[in-house]
């Protein structure tokens, strides 16, 4: 196998493969070294500059579904391209970033690569676009469609007011009333009170009792 195919068949593990040709496009471009890692709770992917020593580096969590992937690889790509424009001058996720990241979007849509709710979503958060595809609530619902199914693991705005649920490394929490955007909910161990994201995933617990 060729240089050429061997990151072409990788890709298509992770990503739409009809969108493949264009995603290495970019990379060869820009001469990004992409990183695929394990999960990670608190971000999708993240972007490091190049440096004097070193190219620019993406990083994507290896768990997500190929149009989580993408769209994510697309939001880092978008602060590659920010950086290559602006240097440090302005926001991360200022008006310059959301440009771009709206830009390199539409060059992926219209083409069959995201499924019809994926891409209508999409459309319509685009006039103004969040920080992270994590902070857009309406996109991950519909992403988590698209994810394989677990048993027990249901997002906190499914759980009854009062459920116990579990987080990893036996954390449990009762869920309590929403307070704007978030859950307050209180870590039975602690009694300290936490804010949930309606859609962070945990697992449901039966109450005692």
């Amino acid at each position: 196998m060729s240089k050429k195919e061997a990151p072409l068949e990788y890709l298509s593990q992770f990503i739409p493969p009809a969108a493949v040709p264009r995603v290495l496009e970019y990379l060869q471009q820009y001469k990004v070294h992409l990183t695929i890692t394990r999960e990670r709770k608190s971000i999708l992917g993240d972007y490091r500059h190049a440096t004097l020593y070193k190219t620019h580096r993406i990083s994507v969590n290896g768990n997500l579904n190929p149009y989580s992937f993408l769209i994510t690889l697309i939001h880092e790509l978008a602060h590659l391209v920010t950086f290559i424009q602006y240097g440090n001058r302005v926001q991360s996720h200022g008006k310059e970033w959301k440009a771009l990241y709206a830009m390199l979007l539409t060059d992926f849509m219209g083409k069959e690569l995201f499924p019809p709710d994926v891409e209508q979503t999409l459309r319509r958060s685009m006039h103004d676009l969040p920080a992270s595809s994590c902070a857009d609530e309406n996109l991950m619902r519909i992403l988590k469609n698209y994810d394989p199914r677990q048993d027990g693991i249901v997002m906190v705005e499914q759980l009854k007011e009062g459920q116990l649920f579990d987080i990893g490394e036996g954390r449990i929490f009762r869920k309590g009333k929403k307070l704007r955007k978030r859950y307050q909910c209180v870590e039975v161990k602690t009694g300290k009170v936490y804010l949930f994201s309606p859609i962070y995933e945990v697992k449901e617990l039966r109450n005692a009792g």
